[in-house]
């Protein structure tokens, strides 16, 4: 399963700090930022369970940055 997030995550620095946490708190996710798409895009793949899109959402929010859900496009 794979979930692709828009952000307002800005510099690498902040990027790295969050996928820090992000490995930590949920230890079979692999995620990544894509700071030069006009999104500041943030993938999280899982192969073995469902992306609890809610909860990284609010692990953003905790450090004060945004993240939304992208639609799957067909």
């Amino acid at each position: 399963m794979v979930e692709v997030f828009k952000t307002n995550v800005k510099d690498q620095h902040n990027a790295q700090m969050l996928l820090s946490l992000i490995h930590q708190t949920f230890h079979e996710y692999k995620a990544n930022f894509d700071l030069d798409d006009c999104d500041n895009i943030l993938r999280v793949a899982s192969g073995s369970e469902f992306i609890q899109a809610a909860c990284l959402i609010q692990l953003l929010r905790d450090f004060g940055f945004n993240a939304e859900v992208l639609p799957d496009e067909f």
